[in-house]
Formats: structure tokens, C-alpha cells, sequence
């Protein structure tokens, strides 16, 4: 079977199996989006290359470990990986990045700020604690969209093939999560800024 019609999760189990090989192809596979992603956040060659090389470093423990959720796309996951390890590179560099493009909504793009302590890190520990509890608070259609989008990375083409309804419909029930989070955030009286 030619390479590029083996399947991530294929090639996945079978480095988990011991072929080794499958793990170069994953690699090829998709450098150029995880390469691309982390030089969006970075703007640094040398960096973008440690981040890249750490994040399959992760990749490789994780499989080895036996901890992958075979449930999770493969690509979504890294970037996950990535995504944490770029702020966790900016942490250490004391300056956050802003995560302000919408296709990949993360909290920090809630709350941009450009230097980050100890205490601003609790903080923001907070309120994503605080989001998550008020996100229980939607109706469940509005909930499930919106978790999909922004802790599973999911398209909405991915999101309307999962829950079985159109892609507008999947996109209304997204915007009215969104403004019902916001009555809830007001309502509450949560500052989502410093």
C-alpha cells in the first residue's frame, strides 16, 4: 500500500507496534503545517526549530508511553502540543504571545497582555477555570459546538459531521454560544482582562 493513502491513526499504531519508519512518514506528512504554525507565533527561524524538534520529542514519549487517546485527530493533537509549547517558550522569555486569529481560539487570545508573572499566570489559570464553568452553564446543543471548536480544534465541517446537522447550523449554534457566554460573563461580573 502506497504511503500517503496509510491513514495518521495507521501509521500511528504501528510505531506504537515498533515500526519506526511510520513515525518519519507522520513527520513529513505534516511538518509543513506544524512548522508553519509555530513560525506564525514565533517569527524566529532557530526558535520555530527547537519548538518543531520539542514538540515531536513530546510526540514520541507520549506514543511511547502508551498515552495517546486514540479518539483525538492526530494533526490537532500535535498542534495542541505545540501551541503549549510555544507558550511555554514566551513563559519563560516573560511576554505572552497574542493569540488573536480565530482560527485557533485559545483563551490568551481573550486576554492578550504582553508580560506575564506569576501572579497574571494564576489569574488567567482562574478564568479559564472560571470559562469552563460557565460553558457547563449553556444548553447542551451551544455547548457541544462550542467544546468541540475550542478544546478539540475541530473544524465546523468536522463539528457538522459529528453532530449530524448542517455547517450553519453548527456555525449559529457557535455564535449563540458565544453571546450567550458573554450574558453569563456579564452576568457574573468576570473581568476577562487586566
Amino acid at each position: 500500500m502506497r504511503q500517503e493513502l496509510i491513514t495518521d491513526a495507521v501509521l500511528v499504531s504501528n510505531y506504537i507496534n515498533g515500526d519506526e519508519h511510520s513515525l518519519s512518514v507522520l513527520i513529513k506528512r505534516h511538518k509543513q503545517k506544524i512548522y508553519s504554525f509555530i513560525y506564525s507565533k514565533v517569527f524566529d527561524r532557530d526558535i520555530t526549530e527547537d519548538v518543531f524538534q520539542d514538540t515531536f520529542i513530546k510526540v514520541i514519549k507520549t506514543l511511547k508511553l502508551g498515552k495517546y487517546n486514540e479518539e483525538g485527530k492526530f494533526l490537532p493533537w500535535v498542534m495542541r502540543i505545540a501551541h503549549n509549547l510555544v507558550i511555554d517558550h514566551f513563559r519563560k522569555n516573560n511576554r505572552m504571545p497574542k493569540f488573536d486569529n480565530s482560527s485557533d481560539f485559545n483563551i490568551f487570545s481573550v486576554l492578550s497582555d504582553s508580560s506575564l508573572n506569576a501572579e497574571k499566570s494564576l489569574i488567567k489559570g482562574q478564568v479559564e477555570d472560571d470559562i469552563k464553568r460557565l460553558i457547563e452553564e449553556l444548553p447542551e446543543d451551544q455547548k457541544e459546538v462550542l467544546v468541540m471548536r475550542m478544546y478539540n480544534d475541530m473544524s465546523f465541517k468536522e463539528i457538522s459531521e459529528n453532530t449530524g446537522v448542517s455547517i450553519n447550523t453548527a456555525l449559529g449554534r457557535m455564535r449563540y454560544a458565544l453571546i450567550n457566554l458573554r450574558k453569563v460573563i456579564d452576568k457574573h461580573n468576570i473581568v476577562l482582562t487586566n
